[in-house]
């Protein structure tokens, strides 16, 4: 398998992986809001935000910086070097994940009165803060695997977290719901800690399972140059610590919403509980729709990161241009389509996910921030790789600035409300994004190919949406007769989604935006979906 391969095979098992959590966590939100309805889960998405912020400055950035480090080292064939990097890291990551989880228990009430501004969240604050010390435990063993190019560990232990966290918020929620919303919240909340601790133990097991191979390879090793300790660590508080001011920019915009949202819309003349809603169907339910098509990019980013280190560490520029052509390729191929088909599908998708279409306004405009997401991201693994962590970070803060002010002014227009606060997301992500990209241009040479990398993507999805309007007035009005709503609806949207998916690649094809050698850079897939073009006289035999 080549590099590119390779790479492309790390990003499609997160991936993969990254959906199957996500669709198990749009289940868990459909039983969330069926059994906690709007304000409930307002109430549970209130403690995110304080939560992620914290969980950002705990890991410091580190996870990424170990990932980096790790890739440099194993590319120079330095084991030894490689292995000490984790292990400083698990000790700076213990130390911080067991401060910032107390606190968060011990600072609940403070956090409450300042930010979130309703008490009934103190009791999932208060559930949620042992996940702290575990997540960031558990991000170091992923940083490690991720840096060796392994991405199976992290992708089944995501999937053990999800599964753990489902089954601890199922049976919390049912057993505290007759105390109350506030105490149901907590429930879920306390969910993320039992999946944290789950998906621990399962990294400790291979961990543990695979030293030995590792330490018999630094046994073998001929002696390089042998940093100190203490240059171990200047190197990962360098790298780390503009990775932990980007990784706060996002839990800030969240921050931002929560202190901002709530407020203007109650200004607007919404009662409390009404603003609680409408956060929680932009938070809650919105957005956790549009992280499903970001997962490849998120993914890739992370695939990214060790992948651009060892090109760097190779001095290998051409590479380097490669994989941020193939991952801007891919982000592209699907950020397009997905952004395009939640703007047509808001309604039906909402209805399916949540039991009603409420979400649906917020949804429509933050489909258009999927593309801008995506970039972001990639670009921003890109740059990591390269080892300039601060400038995704000084992107975003301008795109935040942008937010903060356009959530502020638009969010209390009543005609807009909560869809004001969706649109000034979109220009915040629209403008770090150009930034990003901007960039990485400069850094490597690399330019951006309009017409291949966006403007066929784009014709290819407006025949595909075209498709998608029909097919789904054809098959919702085929089902609807016969079932119930709902489930007439999903079935509607199932087969739609299908179709649109055929479409789009086969525009693509024809239009030369998909070529055999993209096709066959597709780990497994490759050569069948070659195979079938052909037949289907797509492409040239």
């Amino acid at each position: 398998m080549s590099r590119g391969q390779s790479f492309l095979k790390g990003a499609l098992i997160l991936s993969a992986a990254g959906l199957g959590v996500r669709l198990m966590g749009a289940g868990l939100k459909i039983f969330l809001a069926a059994v906690m309805g709007d304000e409930g889960i307002g109430l549970y998405q209130m403690a995110y935000p304080i939560y992620t912020a914290l969980l950002a400055i705990s890991t410091a950035g580190i996870p990424i910086a170990v990932s980096k480090l790790v890739a440099e080292n194993l590319a120079q064939k330095d084991f030894r070097g490689a292995y000490r990097v984790f292990k400083i890291a698990l000790i700076i990551l213990t130390i911080l994940g067991s401060s910032f989880s107390l606190l968060l228990f011990f600072g609940a009430d403070f956090f409450i009165l300042t930010i979130a501004k309703d008490p009934r969240a103190y009791y999932a604050l208060i559930s949620i803060s042992p996940a702290i010390f575990l997540v960031t435990i558990m991000s170091v063993f992923r940083g490690f695997f991720q840096g060796q190019q392994e991405m199976m560990p992290t992708a089944v232990s995501q999937i053990v977290e999800q599964l753990g966290r489902i089954i601890a918020v199922v049976a919390l929620v049912y057993l505290l719901l007759p105390r109350g919303l506030e105490f149901a919240a907590a429930g879920a909340a306390f969910g993320a800690v039992v999946g944290a601790l789950f998906s621990l133990l399962f990294l400790l097991f291979l961990f543990f399972k695979s030293r030995t191979v590792f330490l018999a390879q630094i046994e073998r090793q001929i002696v390089l140059k042998d940093f100190s300790s203490l240059e171990v660590l200047y190197r990962i508080a360098a790298l780390s610590i503009p990775i932990t001011l980007g990784s706060l920019v996002l839990p800030l915009i969240n921050l931002v919403d929560l202190s901002v949202v709530p407020l203007r819309l109650h200004q607007a003349g919404f009662s409390t509980a009404e603003a609680t809603a409408l956060y929680g169907q932009l938070t809650g339910m919105a957005n956790s729709i549009i992280q499903f098509p970001v997962l490849l990019t998120v993914a890739l980013a992370m695939s990214l990161v060790p992948a651009i280190s060892e090109a760097q560490a190779l001095k290998n520029p051409s590479l380097i241009q490669g994989r941020t052509e193939l991952a801007l390729w891919a982000t592209l191929f699907f950020a397009v389509p997905a952004s395009l088909g939640l703007f047509i599908l808001a309604k039906p998708t909402t209805l399916v996910l949540f039991g009603n279409t409420e979400a649906s306004y917020p949804l429509s405009i933050l489909s258009f921030a999927v593309v801008f997401l995506s970039l972001y991201t990639a670009t921003s693994g890109i740059l990591q790789g390269l080892g300039q962590t601060l400038e995704p970070v000084k992107n975003m803060v301008l795109g935040a600035v942008i937010k903060f002010a356009l959530s502020w002014f638009l969010t209390a227009v009543p005609a807009l409300h909560i869809g004001g606060a969706a649109f000034s997301t979109v220009a915040g992500f629209l403008i770090a994004s150009y930034l990003n990209i901007r960039k990485v241009a400069i850094l490597t040479g690399w330019r951006f190919g309009f017409r291949d990398l966006l403007l066929k993507p784009i014709v290819a999805a407006f025949f595909m949406s075209w498709g998608v309007l029909i097919s789904h007035r054809i098959m919702a009005a085929f089902f609807t007769p016969h079932l119930p709503e709902r489930i007439a609806e999903g079935l509607a949207l199932m087969f739609t989604i299908l179709v649109g998916i055929v479409i789009y690649v086969a525009v693509l094809i024809l239009i030369g935006g998909l070529k055999e050698s993209d096709l066959q850079a597709i780990p497994r897939l490759g050569s069948t979906l070659v195979r079938w073009a052909k037949r289907f006289r797509l492409m040239k035999r």
